[in-house]
Formats: structure tokens, sequence, C-alpha cells
């Protein structure tokens, strides 16, 4: 037994493990997860004894997800701007204190239908804003080979907590009842805040106040509609998710209709789909040796749709439920290739708003399909609306196949120091502003196509970096000068810009540079906008 816990320890698979923040933090995480997942199933169970409303039991799932729609940004925006440890550890407090409520009134017999809807609407604002902190910090604690791992082994845990969460309530529910379920939820929650108070994280140094969450959302936002790679990801995690919901929405009904199916294969189905999952995260490693993560999108998307369709046709469960099981290993392989793809295409000044707002694709395609496809299975039949499923995946795949989430070697986003630190003859306020900067350049006209086409990338770049405007002109007096110019919000957000730069901006830099022919380098100035007096509705008098 020990060679064996010895031989999993050396796993490549399992290697993120050796690191104990990352071990600690992703034991906390499973058991919030657990917790998550016992919780829904419970509030579900629960609801449909204090009302008969089928719209009542049917906000319990609405008020569980919603808040990822409304807070995704938000709180990834808060994740970045503020200390990440205290962060996580509140998010997780909030979770526990919700359960302590939920499992008083419980126990007290004072809990309600509105008071539940209530407080599984708070449990869902606290896991909406959990989930983007978690995610931004796993890139800090595991060294960068060991990401795709790490990834891996989170797709684990929110997969066997899918089986052991609902399993566990069920056993509860039965045996006991739903009070004791929300005081063990307590107790997990309890557990994972100590847990997370424990980690010391690495303090963020810098010598600018924070950002102000507004403009904090507005510039993660901007930097993920300017990266080529990110708006890949979300298109590609939009889609899979659009058509994968359809057979996992339609789930209990095909249970239903299985030959000699009884009302425990829903449950059995469900526990396949984590199994396979957990099953292909162990080949991760082994596998990422020979695929990059555009061909596993594109057989996982083939495979699931593929599978989707066998299990609508089985006669049988025992057709059924190996179909699952491969499908579940699709789905887990193209949901974490995509993940990996958009943590290594993000910083880590904008990684939590980053992958907010990749949370929030991916639950916005889960939502719209699950409720697409159950429209067209009301108006058809349930095999009628997984096959059509089946076939738009592959069709929007091959619609987007040049959309690439690899796309070569992965930007380098270690910092790096500007050539040019701003030198001021005046004193400038930190909120003074907006801030505008001119470079001057002056090239061989010849190459005037190429030198667009790097001032393209650097366009992308200076509005990922916050700036809220971008320009090139040409010198109708002087073949080959241009100015290009970009505008930052206020002093304090210029020098923020040029805190966050990284080795790839210094990549892009030396190739502006080379196309550069002037005795001297390119000249940079910097303008702070001058307030004016207004002069009256009537200006003269």
């Amino acid at each position: 037994m020990s060679a064996l816990l010895r031989r999993l320890t050396e796993s490549p698979t399992f290697a993120p493990f050796r690191t104990v923040v990352f071990r600690n933090l992703w034991l906390a995480t499973f058991a919030a997860n657990i917790s998550m997942w016992m919780n829904d199933v419970t509030a579900a169970w629960v609801m449909t004894s204090l009302t008969t409303s089928p719209v009542m039991v049917a906000l319990v799932q609405t008020a569980s997800t919603l808040p990822v729609f409304l807070l995704g940004l938000p709180s990834g925006a808060l994740a970045d701007i503020i200390d990440r440890r205290r962060y996580f550890a509140a998010t997780q407090l909030w979770v526990a204190l919700t359960a302590l409520v939920l499992a008083t009134l419980s126990l007290t017999g004072a809990l309600t239908a509105p008071l539940l809807l209530a407080l599984t609407f708070a449990n869902g604002v606290g896991l909406a804003m959990r989930w983007p902190v978690f995610s931004a910090i796993v890139p800090e604690v595991v060294p960068r080979p060991q990401l795709g791992a790490a990834m891996a082994l989170n797709g684990i845990s929110m997969n066997l907590s899918r089986v052991v969460g609902p399993v566990a309530a069920g056993a509860i529910l039965s045996a006991v009842g739903s009070g004791a379920v929300f005081v063990l939820n307590v107790v997990l929650a309890v557990a994972a805040f100590v847990t997370i108070l424990r980690w010391r994280s690495t303090p963020r140094t810098s010598t600018l106040p924070g950002e102000r969450f507004v403009g904090a959302m507005r510039v993660g936002w901007q930097h993920v509609m300017q990266s080529p790679r990110m708006r890949s990801v979300l298109v590609r995690i939009f889609f899979f998710f659009l058509h994968s919901s359809a057979l996992l929405a339609l789930l209990p009904l095909i249970a239903r209709e299985l030959h000699g199916a009884g009302p425990g294969t829903y449950t059995l189905m469900l526990a396949c789909i984590g199994g396979g999952a957990v099953v292909a995260a162990l080949y991760f490693p082994r596998w990422r040796e020979r695929f990059n993560r555009d061909q596993f999108v594109v057989i996982g998307t083939f495979a699931h749709a593929a599978m989707s369709v066998v299990v609508v046709f089985a006669p049988n469960a025992w057709v059924a439920l190996p179909a699952i099981v491969v499908l579940g290993m699709a789905w887990i392989s193209t949901a974490n290739s995509l993940t990996l793809a958009a943590q290594v295409a993000l910083p880590n000044w904008v990684r939590a708003r980053g992958m907010a707002i990749y949370q929030m694709a991916l639950m916005g395609g889960a939502a719209a399909g699950s409720f697409l496809w159950g429209q067209v299975a009301g108006v058809t039949s349930v095999r009628i609306a997984v096959c059509a499923a089946a076939v738009v995946g592959p069709v929007l795949w091959l619609l987007t196949r040049k959309l690439t989430v690899e796309g070569g070697a992965d930007p380098d986003f270690s910092p790096a120091r500007p050539a040019n630190l701003p030198a001021t003859a005046i004193e400038v306020g930190a909120d003074e502003g907006p801030v505008m900067v001119t470079v001057e350049y002056q090239i061989d006209p010849a190459q005037s196509e190429a030198f667009a086409a790097v001032m393209q990338k650097t366009r992308r770049a200076r509005l990922r970096q916050g700036a809220l405007s971008w320009g090139l002109f040409r010198d109708t007096a002087a073949p080959g000068r241009y100015i290009e110019y970009f505008v930052d919000e206020s002093w304090v957000e210029h020098l923020r810009r040029l805190e966050r730069f990284t080795a790839a901006d210094a990549g892009l830099r030396e190739q502006r540079l080379a196309f550069h022919r002037g005795e001297s380098p390119p000249q940079v100035r910097r303008f702070v906008a001058e307030g004016l007096q207004s002069a009256g509705p009537w200006p003269g008098w």
C-alpha cells in the first residue's frame, strides 16, 4: 500500500499535491464543493415539503445560479484589487454563516419557502464570489509546468463532489433528516474557512494606490475583449456548453425512458459522468504529450456529440452507462483544456477578472442550452432534442474552426521594466488626467504595411493594459513619419499601466523599434489634460 501511495505521489497527475499550499487549498475547495452539492440537493428536496408550487421548486435552481451572472465580473474585480487570501476567506465565511442560519431555521422549524429561497440565493452569492479568486490563486501557488495537472485535479474535485455530495445528502436525508445535512454543511464550510486562513499568500508589492472598483471592471472587460486568445476561448466554451448542456438538462427524462430503468438510474448516470471525468483527469498528463488544446477541443466536441446519440438510442442502461462514462471523459477533456487556455492567456494582475468573464460565458452557454433544448424537446421529443444538439456542436466547431486556443507559444507575462519611465518637470497629482502619450516613429515608407501590422498588435496591447483610446497618424509632409497616441484615465492609471509591463510587451516593443530609422530612439511625450473654467452658456459675454 505504501509503495502504491508513493507511486501516486510521484505521478505527474498528482505532482501539484507536492505543493503544500495547493494541497490544502484543494482540500478546502473539495470540502466546499461537497457542501455546495449537498446544499443544492437538500434545498430542492426541502422546498417540495414546504410548498406545492412548481415555480418555487424550480426557483431553487435559479436562485443558486443567478448570482454567477449578476456578480461574475464584480467578484473578479474585487479579487484582483484586494488581498486574495482575505477575500477568499471572507467569501467562505459568508457561505459558512449562510449555512449556519439555514441549519438553525431548519432545526427550529422556522424555515419557510421564501426564506429557503433567499438563503439559497445568499449561498449562491458566496459561491459566485469565491470561484474567480480560487481560479486566480492556483497559478500563483503551482509551478507553470504543473498548471495543467492542477487544473485537472480541480476538475477531479468538482466531479468527485458532484458524486459524493448528492449521495451523502440522499443518505442523510433518508436516515436522519434535512436538518442534519444543513448542520454537516456548516461543519464543512467552517473547516474550509479555517484551512484558507492558514494559508499565507505572497503579498503583491506596489507603491501605487489600489484600483477603483468600477475602473477595475472596465479594464478587466477591456483586457479580455482585446485578447484574441481569450476571445477564442470564450466563443469555444460558450458553444461547447450550448450543445453539451442538452443531455445533462434532459438526463432525468432520458433515465425515465430507458427500458427497465428505475429511480436510481438517474443518480447512477450522474455518477458515471463524474466517474468518467475523474478517469480522464488522471490521464491528462500523458494525453497532453500527444495532443494540444485545440485537438482536445475538437476530439471532445465530436466524442461528446457521438456518445449523446448513443445514450438516447440505448435500449437499456447497460448500453447507456458506458457511453455516459466516455461522454464524461470528453466533457472534462474539453472544459479542462479551455480553462487551461484561459489561465495562460491572462497575466496575474487581471486573472480573477478574466476567469470571472470566462465563467460567465460558460454558465451563459449552459443556461441558454438548457432553455433551448428544453423547448425543442417540448415541441418534438427528448431524442430529437439531444440529436439536434449533437449535430449543432460539430457544426459550430466547423464554422469556427479557424479559432485557436493554442496559437503557438503561450505569452510570457513575467514582469519587465519599461524602457522609458516618466520624468516630470511639473508636479502632477495622482488623479489628474486624462493623460495622453505620444510616440514618434520614423520608418522606411516601403515597410509601412509590415509596420501597420505590428502597430495593430500594439493597439490591442495598449488597450489590454487599460488605455482608454489609441490611434496612429501619418505625417502628410514627411513620408514615413508616424505619431502613435494613447490615452490613460489618470496619471496613476498611467503609472499602473507601466507597472503591468511584461516580457511579452517588451518583445512587442522590440518589434516596433526594429522599424524605427531615426538617429535617436522614438520620442515619447506625455501630456496631462488641463482643467479649463467654463465661460458660461454665452461665450464672449
